[in-house]
């Protein structure tokens, strides 16, 4: 705490993280901060006897739901890997979740002789297989500790039924999303798609994407306004209608990252997810940090951010101590008088003894219902994980329905979504804040991360994470990276 550093970093959910990483790789000198000391708080991971205690009280769940150590459910908005770490006579000691841990912060744990614990955020999301987050994994080297497994189906919600979005030529021949004119007018439009090359003129077929709108692009291809909303809320994955009036050049970029994904596995869907869950997403960054010569200090309570007579950021103390910094990248709970809610999010966990109907019996999946198709403003996201991912006893699934709030009654506005997962064992409902920064970084020197969105994806966590390494350095990621870096990933 009495050094300077370049960057102190607070917060160590999977934004904060990954910022921490790619600054330590520049070079700069990082400290990263936590001020949680417990285990909880309002976006844990539960087991099956917390989970009950925050939801029902004193009742204790039912024995037919198997041993509670067997449950890691994800509490909004983050999803916490904890791991607690201490000492006794006979040295270190290490929490049965602790598989992975790094060296570097085990050598600063037995160093110091203190109770621990880690406390890693992310939100519970699925990672496409070509997207940024699996580029900046590349581009950092962090592939070297993680495995991958692709995700067996993405789903879409139409004319009331769920239906799977065609992985293959065949699987689009036979769906019924389409009918077989319509189908003949998507595959002009997707071929179109396809062969877009932003450098090369001659693939534009004179159209200038960036002035003209996504709506007139349809149009142009004469499609239907139920195949508008598959592409632009399946495959587009836009979360609400208002990109129909933007420039057409958004959208084909989404879809040819979804059919490059879809095409990097050849599984049932674009998506893959970490085997051994999220939680080794941030512990791949913290390593990386650490590498770099990046500093951890968790458990520092309070953490509190000091500014100069100008209104600039000069340090963070704790504990009576202030380390000094010329910048500070947080979260919006460490900075609250520099953020703005923006909305919030309602959420329903679902604990079930099969996988979702209609899903062909899949294990983990997506299913995106688009806003027009429920009458809202903006859509609803349905993920299903199971045991084969660790976050519930053998035979148990686990399904999250989450939409942007547009009501204060989570039970009615998510019913569309609970409708679709069948017989559920328990259903507990949650809801949480989402906000946005307010300030100017080039004054104050304050970088503060948005709060996650309701989306069952990366692409926004990313997008955030890296505008605000170019605000933070003026330099941009490259992310022209080789994929097959990644290619470990195909052993699922």
């Amino acid at each position: 705490m009495d050094e300077e550093y370049d960057v102190i970093v607070l917060g160590t959910g999977l934004k904060e993280c990954i910022l921490s990483g790619l600054l330590s790789v520049d070079g700069l000198k990082v400290l990263h901060m936590d001020r949680n000391d417990y285990y909880g708080g309002d976006s844990t991971s539960l087991n099956l006897n917390q989970l009950w205690k925050r939801f029902r009280g004193e009742d204790k769940p039912p024995a037919h739901l198997g041993a509670s150590r067997d449950y890691n459910v994800d509490m909004v908005p983050k999803y916490h890997a904890d791991f607690d770490i201490c000492h006794d006579l006979h040295g270190l000691i290490i929490g049965e979740h602790v598989s992975h841990i790094p060296e570097e912060i085990r050598s600063y744990i037995v160093s110091h002789r203190t109770r621990t614990t880690l406390h890693f955020s992310l939100n519970k999301k699925f990672m496409m297989a070509n997207g940024t987050l699996v580029r900046t994994l590349i581009h950092t080297d962090v592939t070297k500790y993680l495995s991958f497994k692709a995700v067996d189906g993405s789903y879409v919600f139409s004319k009331r039924k769920i239906h799977k979005v065609p992985a293959t030529d065949m699987e689009a021949l036979k769906s019924p999303l389409m009918g077989l004119f319509e189908k003949r007018r998507a595959r002009n439009f997707f071929v179109y798609v396809q062969n877009y090359n932003e450098a090369d003129p001659v693939t534009h077929q004179g159209l200038d994407l960036t002035r003209i709108t996504t709506r007139e692009l349809i149009l142009k291809h004469g499609l239907s306004d139920d195949t508008v909303d598959f592409i632009g809320h399946a495959l587009a994955l836009h979360r609400d209608d208002r990109y129909l009036n933007e420039p057409a050049l958004d959208t084909v970029k989404r879809m040819k990252l979804y059919a490059e994904s879809l095409a990097r596995f050849q599984g049932g869907s674009p998506y893959i997810y970490p085997l051994y869950g999220l939680g080794e997403l941030p512990q791949a960054f913290a390593r990386l940090s650490a590498v770099y010569g990046g500093t951890y200090m968790l458990n520092k309570p309070e953490c509190k951010v000091e500014f100069d007579i100008e209104g600039k950021v000069c340090g963070v103390t704790s504990e009576g101590e202030t380390a000094k910094c010329k910048k500070v990248v947080c979260d919006p709970s460490y900075l609250p008088s520099k953020v703005r809610k923006i909305g919030k999010v309602a959420r329903a966990i679902a604990i079930m003894s099969h996988p979702i109907p209609n899903t062909n019996e899949s294990h983990s999946i997506q299913i995106i219902l688009p806003q027009k198709q429920l009458g809202r403003k903006s859509d609803m996201y349905v993920f299903c994980c199971s045991y084969t991912h660790n976050v519930a006893p053998k035979g148990k699934f686990i399904a999250f329905v989450s939409a942007e709030a547009e009501t204060d009654n989570p039970q009615s506005e998510l019913k569309p979504g609970i409708d679709l997962l069948g017989q559920v064992d328990e259903l507990f409902f949650d809801m949480y804040d989402r906000y946005k920064p307010v300030n100017e970084p080039s004054l104050d020197n304050c970088f503060v991360s948005m709060s996650y969105d309701a989306t069952t994806h990366f692409e926004t966590t990313v997008t955030d994470v890296l505008s605000m390494y170019t605000a933070i350095t003026g330099k941009t990621v490259d992310l022209s990276v080789d994929l097959s870096a990644a290619s470990a990933a195909e052993e699922y």
